[in-house]
């Protein structure tokens, strides 16, 4: 039977492909979380994780625990939730997605906010994957997820733009646009793209691994990721790029990767999304101390 740390463990490292990064965030060192991996991995009999000096990755195996293991935690964890808001005399939570660090800052302050404005409600933040906010959010997980645009669903709503960011191009260190000031669209031949999974809608996968340069020139694909440490993994093996907000280069800071601004692309848009038939008041008054403190506080999402 899995301890609680063996599990905490082997899902925030699937998650996040770093050893130091799920030390972190489950406060133990890194040799704490390699033993626990071992461990594990004996108690199971096989790999559950490739590494080398330079990259994390799941194996076969490991892509199957994680599959079966992530929804049962997720249960357990919302019923341990629910377990001590109740205790805590809080009727209901609003649970609110965002997928990146930035998103993440500003729900965190809204979420603040919304509970001092609203006693008896509390705002939950919940950090989901690029893959699987989307279901998360029509599966009912989160009553209110934060997207980049574009963003065309016709079973869901959208709010107003809660920030924006440069687009820049995450490029390996070694490549020769890592060497540039900035790079056009055009440039884009000059590298593979990286490919998001196919969860998420073909627009937005045009927009941000786009086929063809705005002059019609072919851009090469280049391999598929879920996640975005999986995306940084790659980028740092020197496997492709990827168009990301500015924000990368203030949270997730890597040796083996450049961030380039773009000269001539549009920023990257930020907004609330929630689903058509959720017309729950609490959701525009969540809206509502979001946009608030994009006015009072600078989010500082780059540096």
């Amino acid at each position: 039977m899995l301890e609680r740390l063996e599990l905490e463990a082997f899902l925030m490292l699937a998650e996040e492909l770093h050893f130091g990064r799920t030390a972190e965030r489950l406060h133990v060192t890194t040799a704490r979380i390699s033993q626990t991996i071992k461990k594990l991995e004996r108690q199971i009999g096989t790999p559950l994780f490739e590494r080398n000096s330079r990259h994390v990755g799941l194996t076969e195996a490991g892509q199957r625990l994680r599959d079966d293991l992530r929804p049962a935690y997720e249960q357990i964890e919302a019923s341990l939730e629910k377990a001590t808001n109740a205790a805590r005399g809080v009727r209901n939570v609003l649970q609110v997605g965002f997928l990146g660090a930035a998103a993440g800052q500003l729900i965190v302050q809204a979420a603040q906010l919304f509970g001092r404005r609203h006693p008896g409600w509390r705002a939950q933040p919940r950090e989901l994957q690029i893959v699987d906010g989307l279901r998360r959010l029509r599966a009912g997980d989160v009553d209110l997820l934060v997207v980049s645009l574009p963003h065309n669903e016709p079973d869901m709503v959208t709010g107003p733009v809660l920030f924006s960011e440069t687009r820049v191009l995450g490029v390996s260190s070694r490549h020769p646009l890592a060497r540039r000031d900035s790079v056009s669209l055009e440039d884009l031949t000059a590298v593979r793209m990286l490919q998001v999974a196919e969860a998420f809608p073909d627009y937005w996968r045009a927009d941000r691994t786009p086929a063809l340069t705005p002059e019609g020139r072919s851009v090469a694909p280049g391999p598929q990721f879920e996640t975005l440490q999986e995306a940084l993994a790659l980028i740092d093996a020197g496997e492709g790029a990827f168009v990301m907000g500015a924000q990368v280069s203030r949270f997730y800071a890597r040796p083996g990767v450049v961030y380039v601004p773009f000269s001539d692309a549009p920023p990257l848009e930020w907004v609330p999304t929630w689903l058509v038939t959720n017309t729950a008041p609490r959701i525009q008054a969540f809206n509502q101390a979001a946009q608030d403190i994009t006015t009072r506080v600078s989010l500082d999402i780059s540096r």
